[in-house]
């Protein structure tokens, strides 16, 4: 699939582990094939193992209701995974105060992975996914919930209404757009306003990429 992307260098990240966490963080992506009918799309959660190709393999899974799993067997596809994003305010900048040459903008994480799918409707197969998924679901909870803890005729009969999906990665690129191309006092005063405002969201963030 032919894709093109604005992505200047200041703000493009090619770095494959830091974009595997961030794809693990994120989690829930789109994919997107075309056909002969023209676009196809759906949002589904993903994980990325690193370990599965040389770039990697996504594993997902899609409602068998959904036609869209009908043709993806070996289509080109992209996924897309959109990351921490917030409006930048011009008061958030050190240079406000002293130049005023500033305009407000858009700051984000997005990672684009493009690869090949492959479909597969084994109930081992899909019972092994799900379980990982939700797995790394429920890790950060202090009593996570396992798939075991359903009765098990009840997790085969939903199995069966998934399809599973592998995208093996053939490309994998990342924009991090959070003010690189700033002065280091604009860099540390977005950094230090955002901590204020939306501190959540600067701890997403700072997961990842930090801002100063």
């Amino acid at each position: 699939m032919d894709v093109s992307f604005y992505n200047p260098a200041h703000f493009r990240v090619d770095d494959p582990g830091l974009l595997a966490r961030a794809v693990n963080e994120i989690v829930f992506g789109t994919l997107i094939s075309t056909g002969a009918e023209g676009l196809a799309i759906s949002h589904a959660p993903f994980l990325l193992d690193r370990a599965a190709g040389p770039l990697g393999t996504l594993y997902a899974h899609l409602a068998r209701a959904n036609p869209h799993h009908e043709s993806l067997d070996g289509a080109d596809v992209l996924v897309l995974f959109q990351g921490p994003h917030h409006y930048v305010p011009p008061a958030w900048y050190a240079s406000k105060r002293a130049t005023g040459r500033v305009v407000p903008t858009w700051n984000y994480v997005v990672v684009h992975a493009r690869g090949v799918a492959r479909t597969f409707d084994d109930p081992e197969r899909l019972d092994a996914r799900v379980r990982l998924l939700t797995d790394h679901m429920e890790a950060r909870r202090v009593a996570p919930w396992r798939v075991d803890d359903a009765p098990a005729d009840h997790i085969e009969q939903l199995c069966g209404h998934i399809a599973g999906v592998d995208v093996e990665i053939t490309a994998l690129e990342g924009k991090f757009k959070l003010g690189q191309n700033r002065r280091p006092e604009d860099r540390a005063s977005l950094a230090e306003a955002l901590a204020q405002e939306a501190p959540s969201l600067h701890a997403a963030l700072e997961q990842l990429y930090p801002l100063r």
